[in-house]
């Protein structure tokens, strides 16, 4: 069992490193267009979530983002992950048409708790997107995820992303964060 709080000091560095060597991998295989890969990280139950944020008076600041089975940017499972990542593969994505030009950026990586078999991490991202010689975009937030151990790593079983934008100024939302 691993209890996070209790954990040794040399023990909770060796989770964090793992943790952030497998986040490191993980979004270097999305800059790399390396998506069937970074797919094959993902569980077969995986909740991929991105709410609608809105701008709110501090008393209603609880209603800020809308909540899971409303609306939302992405409310996606592994089949249509699977879907999304087709798309991207055989050309039938107009809006990739040609592909971006993507750098995920993490930090603040924190371990929140940890299971004998789960890890969950909250961390900030910038995710910046270049397309064609013009299109330039940048979504900084942070995200909730879970890791599922596995024998030697990770694998992602819960990614909940959380934009500091209310307005999406870009052309599309084809990429994966």
């Amino acid at each position: 069992m691993c209890e996070y709080q209790l954990m040794s000091t040399q023990d909770r560095m060796l989770l964090q490193f793992e943790v952030e060597e497998f986040l490191k991998y993980e979004a270097s295989l999305l800059d790399q267009r390396r998506y069937e890969e970074w797919l094959k990280l993902t569980t077969d139950d995986i909740h991929y979530w991105m709410p609608v944020r809105k701008t709110t008076t501090a008393a209603d600041i609880e209603n800020e983002f809308t909540k899971p089975g409303a609306m939302a940017y992405f409310d996606d499972d592994k089949e249509f992950l699977s879907m999304r990542i087709q798309r991207l593969l055989v050309d039938r994505a107009w809006a990739e048409d040609p592909p971006s030009r993507t750098r995920h950026m993490i930090s603040n990586v924190r371990v929140i708790h940890c299971s004998s078999d789960e890890v969950s991490v909250e961390l900030n991202f910038h995710l910046y997107r270049t397309r064609l010689d013009s299109e330039e975009d940048r979504w900084i937030g942070r995200r909730e995820d879970v890791l599922r151990r596995t024998d030697d790593s990770f694998m992602l079983a819960r990614r909940h992303i959380f934009l500091e934008q209310t307005v999406i100024l870009s052309q599309n939302m084809s990429s994966i964060f």
